[in-house]
């Protein structure tokens, strides 16, 4: 029983962090408030999950996973999932835009060392799939310098000011930059910016953000359901 009682705690830290991550911002929100949320002490919570950055963590190994999976359904575009790459980034940049907490969640992630290094091993999973035939000869290593690049230049474009240039020109230039990075040949580039940015990224990304919230409840509901029968 207590070993059960242990697995059901983390599983409700974890909801309760992706809620108020995206509630009150990841800056804002504290180890006193997820304890408090879970109803726990701080040095339980830390039991499971020393500092917050490993919550976050959690979270953008999950997020990785969940997002791409659902970008692929949507861009349908069969087994070289080039325009589910760059819908990626655009769905990301567009709710930074929306949505000030989850511009700092996104930001966050990017920032913090040990998720960092998760995006870019998904990253480097995906573009030795997405890339392989434009780059036919490259090593993991080249991918690895490769993504350290797009990372880069993912986070320049989630990072705006006041003097930024507009969403849709920041999109195209990101996407131009990391698709050359990958030999992409100019017209195929050309023709799946256009078409990314033909769409209602927008209302896709807040979609995308409303439905990995609910995947996350789902997923702990059974992971909890699975300990109860166990």
């Amino acid at each position: 029983m207590a070993r059960r009682k242990i697995k059901t705690t983390k599983h409700d830290i974890v909801r309760c962090a992706l809620n108020l991550f995206l509630e009150r911002g990841f800056s804002a929100t504290t180890a006193i408030h997820i304890a408090d949320a879970v109803d726990i002490s701080t040095g339980n919570l830390t039991y499971y999950f020393p500092t917050k950055e490993h919550l976050l963590a959690e979270l953008v190994d999950m997020l990785c996973q969940y997002e791409w999976k659902l970008i692929e359904e949507e861009a349908k575009e069969g087994a070289s999932s080039l325009l589910a790459v760059c819908l990626e980034l655009v769905t990301i940049a567009a709710a930074c835009e929306q949505d000030a907490v989850a511009k700092d969640f996104f930001l966050a992630s990017y920032r913090n060392q040990m998720t960092m290094e998760l995006i870019r091993k998904n990253d480097k999973q995906r573009a030795m799939g997405v890339f392989r035939e434009f780059c036919p000869d490259w090593t993991q290593e080249q991918y690895e310098s490769a993504e350290t690049l797009v990372s880069g230049i993912e986070y320049a474009t989630l990072l705006t000011t006041e003097h930024s240039a507009p969403l849709e020109t920041r999109i195209a230039v990101a996407l131009e930059a990391i698709l050359t990075i990958y030999q992409v040949p100019e017209q195929l580039r050309r023709q799946k910016i256009e078409k990314v940015l033909a769409l209602d990224y927008r209302k896709l990304s807040l979609r995308i953000l409303a439905e990995f919230r609910a995947y996350v409840d789902h997923k702990t509901e059974q992971a909890l359901i699975d300990l109860q029968n166990s």
